[in-house]
């Protein structure tokens, strides 16, 4: 946890360090076969911090070790480690939630447009920005993570949500004409949560800002078929998780062990030429680094796209 001094102390060190200039990079441009595909660093959450501060710098690195131009960045990745452990009282963790929105609504715009800079410099783009808004969010932090999205270059905030939370959103996301796109997983047993087709749709009528983005994995582990959902709802998709998961709540696995149709999706937007990024979201237990895995997920993209 830290206190507000500690937060403005992080605050001004990180983004004195993010304000270091770094020579220009060519842009990294990692279309194939016609689609473009990206990584959510979500795969990356396993690499260390900055002493300090967040883990852009190691993303920067991860995403070019992996030829990897295009990404969708995961917002605990830039906010302070809380410190508090699953095990913590209720308290400790109230003030760790209290302590992160003030960092979330407190810290400078500047901060994030270093980390974009950033990025642009190193020939990475930040497609869209993972904010994952939830019931206990202030409307302040709801209307901030618009303003961090649009400092970090993003074109969309993609988010792990519910519906109840994205009936808030909605007004936000017109004011700042900024689409925001609802991740499903695969619990289908909640009505507030985005796992089924119909909640989807539920939540796109909410606006034109709404958008879906869809987890393939997620999708076949749920018992739903992507291929079939793309054909008639691409209009509406923003981005694709692409994850291999088993059918029937089955587990995540190195890809092209289970039941999920990544090749035929990627063949579906290459030949039908749909404006929908495909991000790489590695969350299998693999026996290599998560920048090796990254590799081969994106080495089975690359040969299903031949």
């Amino acid at each position: 946890m830290y206190t507000r001094r500690e937060f403005g102390a992080l605050t001004a060190m990180t983004v004195g360090r993010l304000a270091l200039p770094r020579p220009l990079a060519a842009q990294i441009d990692s279309t194939v076969g016609g689609v473009q595909i990206g990584v959510q660093t979500y795969s990356f959450r396993a690499l260390p911090r900055s002493p300090g501060g967040d883990q852009s710098e190691a993303i920067i690195e991860a995403m070019t070790r992996c030829g990897l131009g295009d990404c969708e960045l995961w917002s605990p990745m830039l906010e302070p480690a809380s410190g508090v452990g699953r095990d913590a009282s209720p308290d400790a963790r109230q003030q760790a939630r209290d302590a992160l929105r003030r960092w979330r609504v407190e810290t400078p715009l500047s901060h994030f447009e270093a980390i974009r800079d950033r990025f642009t410099a190193a020939g990475l783009t930040i497609y869209g920005f993972n904010y994952s808004v939830n019931d206990s969010f202030s409307d302040a932090e709801i209307d901030r993570g618009f303003e961090m999205a649009r400092a970090l270059g993003a074109e969309i905030i993609t988010a792990s949500s519910t519906l109840s939370a994205m009936t808030r959103v909605v007004p936000f996301a017109a004011r700042h004409q900024m689409v925001i796109a609802v991740h499903n997983h695969s619990n289908t047993s909640d009505p507030n949560e985005f796992a089924r087709p119909e909640s989807f749709a539920t939540a796109t009528a909410l606006s034109p800002y709404v958008k879906v983005n869809l987890d393939i994995g997620h999708f076949t582990a749920a018992n739903y078929d992507p291929v079939a959902y793309l054909r008639e709802h691409h209009a509406s998709i923003s981005n694709l998780h692409l994850k291999d998961r088993r059918r029937d709540q089955g587990p995540n696995v190195p890809w092209g062990t289970g039941d999920t149709p990544i090749r035929e999706v990627l063949q579906l937007l290459q030949r039908e030429r749909w404006p929908i990024r495909a991000h790489l979201e590695y969350e299998y237990r693999g026996s290599g680094s998560p920048v090796d895995e990254v590799i081969r997920c994106y080495d089975y993209v690359k040969q299903a796209l031949v």
